[in-house]
């Protein structure tokens, strides 16, 4: 979108969201992957890590993800719309610029970090075309009716495990059946099982082993990845689709709607992730409560606290819309690919082999520091660049691939 077609209550949500987001996915940067489920997967948790963990898991593991959702599928109709203005076919455009976020995301997911989450959006937001035309209900109805898909498949998920476990700890059981269930839980919180100790290896290694990790599993990576966030994501795009309809995201409510809306949402979804945060720490974090509530059990509470989020930003917005970190926050947003993009770079130069090496050498409750200076990275080059330049750098690249040809970067003067 160019300066002229943005919509300032959304910039700031997205810039919100790129720096929510970080948050969470520094775990991913810097520790084996299952410690994003998992905290012991690190080794034994200290009183501060925990502390991190249960802040991450119940109120920024997946709602800042949800709030990009909802932001995408928004941005999907003013694009569309802005395409058929200008007398060009809105849904052609749409794909076109899903075909080539699904090659950023490649790039992104094999050059610099796993946790790509372009590729999905871009697959997604081509499914969530066909429902474009429908009126705010309809969409909140097929929203919840997808939410619910992405609930019964992770739900089924988490049950064959249990039913893996009962069957490895019944009498008679096979050796292969108790051998394959124990590697699969040392993988889910034991730091010194070998599938971990082989990914600390890896990625305190080269570059070049680093790629050659991802391209082995590719393809299961991808497609457990895509079963697991498909349908949430497309629910979270048609609700941002009929909160755009319906004027909550373009910041055209009442302040008192939004605080309402907030207190609302946070009041259904907080106690619940309280108590789910709860066992799992009773639990001692062993696998399957941790990788559960994680996967399957947190997913109805996210959605709320999610609009409950974007709530609360749209009413500090509409109390203080001429503070100065309004600004910067708004800057953030448009160059919401360029410092998504930019974070991973740098996150993995800290932590990869290929850098400094710090991979799973940093306590969890010390990477909020490293989340603080990337928000004050993201805050600090954002507006003064977005007060010269047009489009980000990842912006300009995105836009010039999809209309074929170098786009204008620079602010006319």
């Amino acid at each position: 979108m160019t300066a002229s077609h943005r919509i300032p209550a959304m910039d700031v949500l997205r810039g919100c969201a790129v720096m929510g987001i970080l948050w969470m996915n520094i775990t991913a940067f810097a520790l084996p992957q299952n410690a994003y489920f998992n905290p012991a997967v690190a080794g034994p948790p200290s009183a501060a890590d925990i502390i991190a963990w249960a802040i991450s898991l119940i109120a920024i593991d997946s709602k800042m993800r949800g709030l990009f959702g909802l932001l995408f599928g928004a941005s999907m109709l003013l694009l569309i719309d802005r395409e058929e203005m200008a007398g060009r076919d809105g849904r052609q455009s749409q794909l076109i610029r899903s075909g080539w976020l699904f090659v950023i995301g490649c790039a992104h997911f094999l050059l610099l970090w796993w946790g790509d989450i372009l590729r999905v959006y871009a697959v997604v937001g081509l499914f969530a075309m066909l429902f474009v035309n429908l009126e705010p209900f309809a969409l909140v109805k097929r929203a919840m009716l997808f939410f619910l898909f992405q609930f019964l498949i992770c739900a089924a998920f988490i049950g064959s495990l249990y039913l893996w476990d009962s069957a490895a700890a019944a009498p008679g059981a096979g050796g292969a059946l108790r051998e394959g269930y124990a590697t699969f839980m040392a993988a889910l919180s034991d730091p010194a099982s070998p599938a971990t100790q082989a990914e600390i290896a890896t990625y305190r290694g080269g570059f070049i082993g680093i790629v050659q990790h991802k391209l082995a599993g590719l393809l299961g990576e991808w497609l457990w990845g895509f079963l697991f966030t498909a349908f949430e994501t497309l629910g979270f795009m048609l609700l941002g689709m009929a909160m755009l309809k319906g004027g909550f995201l373009t910041g055209n409510w009442d302040a008192d709607q939004y605080r309402r809306t907030a207190r609302h949402c946070f009041l259904i979804g907080l106690p619940p992730m309280v108590a789910l945060a709860l066992w799992v720490w009773f639990s001692g974090f062993a696998p399957l409560p941790a990788f559960g509530v994680a996967l399957a059990w947190s997913l109805p509470f996210r959605i709320p606290l999610t609009v409950g989020w974007a709530a609360l930003i749209l009413w500090l917005l509409a109390r203080h819309r001429t503070h100065p970190l309004v600004a910067r926050l708004a800057a953030a947003g448009r160059l919401t690919l360029s410092n998504y993009l930019g974070t991973s770079i740098v996150m993995t130069a800290i932590f990869y082999g290929w850098g400094l090496g710090l991979f799973a050498q940093v306590p969890a409750a010390a990477l909020p520091l490293f989340v603080l200076g990337g928000w004050a990275a993201i805050l600090l080059w954002s507006k003064p660049y977005a007060d010269r330049f047009a489009l980000g750098p990842a912006e300009w690249l995105w836009r010039s691939l999809i209309r074929g040809q170098p786009q204008k970067i620079r602010k006319s003067s």
